[in-house]
């Protein structure tokens, strides 16, 4: 799932580098908050209550912390400007960020799957859980839900791709403290093998969703193009401006959460050097205002009118 796939619905409002950090930071810092508390709370219940679901949870908790602390990072040195080693600016650190959140992910997850497995190799050891697990999972669950939804609608309001990973880590949480809960009840009703299932279902839904923002991310490093339907508003907005008489050639690549783009226009080969260098300033200045375009580089192509005239008539005699 791309990130990208979030923002369709979003207004569409320009921030700032430094706009969109601090909105960034400003959220980070909450779910920090949120994720020490159920961290501390999910371990310390999971050991006491003898669940290990409940104590996987705890441990996917924590990597939302340490996930919430790249985010953090990232947010800092994004927002620093250009400078001779990075004449682009450091918009590529949220994209680092985003490939670290999924890599932790993914290692989590499989942590999580390699504990389940060795408590089910011996299901007779599995103790009874106390249904003080129960409280706490269901808990844990309405939090991460609240804070999913409060991470989501910040980043899509500041169409941050970095954001709506760490937004999206938290919704992980949130199903695995439901598959828990889930397992926990199963336990106390009688069935103890269902606690470390439902930690096994939870590893394989961290894994995944860490595979997928790790794989996004990677693409987005190699310089993946925007999306077509972004390429072509830019495609348009290029044609709109005065004096641009066509358009070709126009690629793009991702720089963090902002784009480049390389296009040739094509201008009336008839007008001065200096109109046709205009006309290119004009049209890099539409994009720049209109879209989440870092920066435009346009080559300007003359265009050429051939008339050609008509046919003689043939003589009857």
């Amino acid at each position: 799932m791309k990130s990208s796939e979030f923002f369709e619905d979003s207004e569409d409002i320009q921030y700032t580098l430094s706009e969109r950090a601090a909105a960034a930071s400003r959220s980070t810092w909450v779910s920090v908050g949120v994720n020490l508390m159920l961290t501390v709370t999910q371990v310390a219940a999971g050991v006491l209550s003898h669940s290990q679901g409940l104590i996987a949870d705890g441990v996917h908790s924590l990597s939302d912390l340490i996930s919430d602390f790249v985010v953090l990072f990232a947010s800092h040195h994004s927002k620093m400007g250009a400078d001779k080693e990075h004449p682009y600016g450091h918009q590529r650190f949220e994209t680092a960020a985003s490939l670290a959140v999924g890599v932790l992910l993914a290692a989590v997850g499989v942590g999580m799957i390699w504990s389940a497995f060795r408590k089910l190799e011996h299901p007779q050891a599995v103790q009874r859980v106390h249904i003080t697990a129960l409280w706490v999972a269901v808990g844990a669950l309405i939090a991460k839900e609240i804070l999913f939804r409060y991470l989501l609608s910040v980043a899509k309001r500041v169409r941050s791709s970095m954001l709506v990973a760490n937004a999206w880590h938290a919704r992980s949480d949130a199903a695995s403290s439901l598959v828990v809960g889930i397992g926990i009840v199963g336990n106390l009703r009688g069935y103890p093998i269902l606690d470390p299932i439902a930690a096994l279902i939870v590893g394989f839904m961290v894994a995944r969703m860490g595979w997928g923002f790790g794989w996004d991310a990677l693409h987005d490093l190699m310089d993946r193009s925007a999306d077509e339907e972004e390429v072509d508003a830019i495609r348009h907005t290029l044609l709109d401006t005065p004096g641009v008489i066509g358009v070709h050639d126009v690629r793009t690549r991702k720089m963090g959460d902002m784009i480049l783009v390389d296009a040739h226009i094509e201008v009336d080969a008839s007008i001065s050097v200096v109109a046709g260098h205009d006309i290119a300033v004009d049209a890099r200045a539409r994009v720049l205002d209109r879209h989440r375009v870092l920066n435009v580089m346009t080559h300007v192509d003359p265009r050429r009118y051939s008339i050609q005239s008509e046919p003689a008539a043939e003589d009857p005699l």
